[in-house]
């Protein structure tokens, strides 16, 4: 079972969130099934993203077999699907690959806009792309851009630092894409844009939160440091669906 991380720090108890957390814990089909349904492929109780927004699929209850065969029949036989949270899978899917993230939320972040931050577009996304590909702060694909709101902050022209709205469970809404070109980092950037994504959010009355590998002990450190707080350590697997694939496939 996934690690639970109590919301305080040092001890001391911080703000609570005021929206229930308990959808976080399956976030994804949380969103698929909420706010971005409009964008979910879904059989029954298994859904995901379309393949050039989010590279995630999602069941309503991972122990529910009934939701597997759901996952099998959206996906085909012999599909690599990525899915999270899951620790377990029916004996005929085949695990191989995957890790582990971390969750934080926002406990205590001071958010505010950037004035030098611009809203980014469908016409950035070659730029994104680029930046993304140097940085590598997780998945970005060609029309991840459609999940919410991008900033970015440009010097002469040229994006140097990126970060943006991914998953939307309702009443909370993730932040991702956090990345800073390297000849630019140490300025405080990517903090500037955390909190100018954050004030966006909170803004509509969501509350912010984001993901990280596990094994990413500077990221997990510099978002602790200005107010995020670790909940929960959940798996990644990376499986294929049973039977043979009449033509190869990925999500």
């Amino acid at each position: 079972m996934a690690q639970q991380t109590d919301i305080r720090a040092g001890g001391a108890s911080l703000r609570p969130p005021a929206h229930d957390t308990s959808v976080l814990d399956n976030a994804v089909w949380a969103a698929l099934d909420g706010p971005h349904a409009h964008l979910a492929e879904r059989v029954g109780r298994a859904a995901r993203y379309p393949a050039d927004v989010y590279a995630f699929a999602a069941l309503a209850d991972p122990r529910d077999p009934a939701a597997w065969a759901d996952l099998l029949t959206l996906v085909g036989p012999g599909t690599t699907v990525r899915i999270k949270p899951v620790e377990t899978v029916p004996e005929d899917w085949e695990v191989i690959g995957g890790g582990v993230g971390v969750q934080l939320v926002d406990t205590a972040l001071h958010a505010e806009p950037a004035p030098e931050a611009v809203r980014l577009g469908p016409d950035d996304v070659p730029e994104i792309l680029d930046l993304v590909a140097r940085t590598r702060p997780g998945p970005f694909l060609k029309r991840t851009i459609e999940l919410g709101t991008y900033l970015g902050i440009r010097e002469e022209g040229r994006l140097i630092a990126l970060a943006g709205e991914r998953l939307r469970p309702p009443g909370w809404t993730e932040i991702s894409a956090v990345c800073t070109d390297p000849a630019h980092r140490g300025r405080g950037l990517a903090t500037r844009l955390v909190r100018a994504v954050a004030a966006g959010i909170r803004e509509r009355g969501d509350i912010p939160f984001l993901h990280a590998a596990a094994d990413n002990a500077n990221a997990i450190r510099l978002y602790e440091s200005i107010g995020f707080t670790l909940r929960r350590r959940s798996p990644i697997l990376l499986v294929r669906s049973p039977g043979t694939s009449r033509a190869a496939g990925a999500l």
